[in-house]
């Protein structure tokens, strides 16, 4: 995640204040230091650093923590809250009709990200269609028509013609079925004035409702005359940040949107289409710290889950809480956790999941836990339709003929009949259960933070030891 390293130092930092019920100036400078530190590194502009750790120290060591509030809970308030405040508003991104201009330069992720929003505005209902006006990079018309398709999207664009502000107005005609166009422009390796000429065109030949700036999250500090140039152009009011999913520091985003008094609007990370996020200050920095998205996550496990029924038409999760937990439903569910996204990311949602006790774990234990995943699902390949619908009746020969099939150890095999059996025996609990006694429970488990949360999904998902 953007930022991870801060989050990461500070949770030390503010460990050290377990117990103390009041902080002194020197715990309070420790903390800044690391704030300091860690958002220098990430390449966020100094004046915003010392804004925001002057803030901080203002604070703790001037208000009074409210009764009964642990020093280290008070301080981890107050960062809280001064972080929210740093990355600001979300940028306003309205769910009805309308057009969006993407800029950037080349190898920002403008195609992409395209493709991406397009999709996640017809996850909310709407109909768009992208127009690719990009004319100057090779095979851009090819993996804008390629994305489209993933999303599966509504798409124009015209790799015989020279002109993208043709381009742009025949597209739009071309389109005016759809709800939300998405205009991806052309990029540069630097903003040269043939750029700004081109760009200044299509804006004026499209009339966008708002202009989106696409961030590398390693731009670092260049994104602050970027950030000026496009908005002194045709005027910046978000910035799109992409490419969180590996090691990029991402404080330059956070330059660019104090540079163009503009917000973020979305956050994007891997390579599918439904890797993309609406940027929700509260809950970034929430997961930053190690509180949890709690909102993000009942997002993506709603999602999640209409896109496994989506596949499977027959199948409805209801029934899980009927009858028998079939080995077939335990498949859905596995899809269902898929379709969520990296577990990494998941995990950072629920609340005491994330965090410091992420950062215990080994480098690849999230790659461990989807190979095992994986694992299941090929074993369960090799079953018959009778062993998935009762895998209370697999026997030892069964067992080794299951391994044989799919090409894993008897030991593996076992395992996945195990988890099964727990992930009944869970449920179970569930059966019978009223709507009132549910309901109640589902809000203890999100009030109880970490505990309650953990100890739910870890129970529920295939991935626990």
């Amino acid at each position: 995640m953007v930022l991870d390293d801060l989050g990461s130092s500070l949770r030390d930092s503010l460990g050290q204040l377990s117990g103390q019920t009041r902080v002194t100036e020197e715990d309070v400078e420790d903390i800044v230091k690391e704030i300091q530190r860690s958002l220098l590194q990430a390449d966020v502009e100094v004046s915003l650093v010392m804004d925001l750790s002057d803030s901080i120290k203002e604070r703790a060591l001037e208000e009074e923590p409210p009764g009964g509030t642990s020093a280290r809970d008070h301080v981890l308030s107050i960062v809280y809250e001064e972080m929210v405040d740093l990355v600001g508003d979300s940028t306003d991104i309205p769910l009805e009709e309308q057009t969006i201009l993407l800029a950037g330069l080349q190898g920002s992720g403008k195609t992409t990200t395209t493709a991406k929003m397009a999709w996640w505005f017809s996850k909310k209902g709407l109909r768009p269609a992208i127009v690719q006006t990009d004319t100057f990079r090779p095979g851009a018309y090819d993996q804008a028509k390629e994305m489209a398709g993933r999303a599966e999207v509504d798409f124009y664009g015209d790799p015989d013609e020279e002109d993208p502000v043709k381009i742009a107005r025949d597209g739009l005609e071309a389109t005016s079925d759809a709800d939300v166009h998405i205009v991806d422009t052309a990029g540069r390796h630097a903003l040269e004035d043939d750029l700004i000429d081109e760009i200044e065109e299509i804006e004026r030949a499209v009339n966008p409702d708002r202009n989106l700036l696409v961030l590398d999250a390693a731009i670092g500090q260049g994104a602050k005359e970027q950030a000026r140039q496009f908005d002194d152009s045709i005027g910046i009011e978000g910035v799109v940040v992409t490419k969180l999913d590996g090691t990029a520091k991402g404080g330059g985003a956070l330059t660019a949107v104090n540079e163009t008094g503009s917000s973020i609007a979305f956050l994007g990370s891997g390579e599918e289409v439904r890797d993309i996020e609406r940027f929700e200050p509260s809950g970034f920095i929430s997961r930053l710290l190690g509180m949890g998205d709690l909102k993000q996550l009942t997002e993506r496990v709603e999602r999640a889950m209409e896109e496994t029924q989506e596949d499977e038409e027959d199948w409805d999760p209801e029934d899980m809480l009927k009858g028998e937990f079939t080995l077939k439903d335990m498949r859905h569910q596995m899809q269902a956790m898929n379709n969520m996204g990296p577990l990494d990311q998941v995990m950072d949602m629920i609340p005491g999941m994330g965090g410091g006790l992420m950062d215990e774990l080994p480098d690849d234990a999230m790659d461990v836990t989807q190979d095992r995943m994986r694992s299941f699902e090929v074993i369960m390949d090799s079953m018959t339709e009778m062993e998935l619908e009762n895998p209370r009746a697999i026997g030892a020969s069964q067992v080794e003929r299951i391994a044989r099939g799919s090409g894993k150890d008897e030991e593996r095999v076992r395992e996945l009949l195990e988890q099964h059996k727990m992930m009944s025996q869970t449920l179970k609990q569930f059966q019978g259960m009223g709507q009132g006694n549910m309901e109640r429970m589902m809000k203890k488990m999100q009030g109880g933070g970490g505990g309650g949360g953990g100890g739910g999904m870890g129970g529920m998902g295939p991935f626990g030891d």
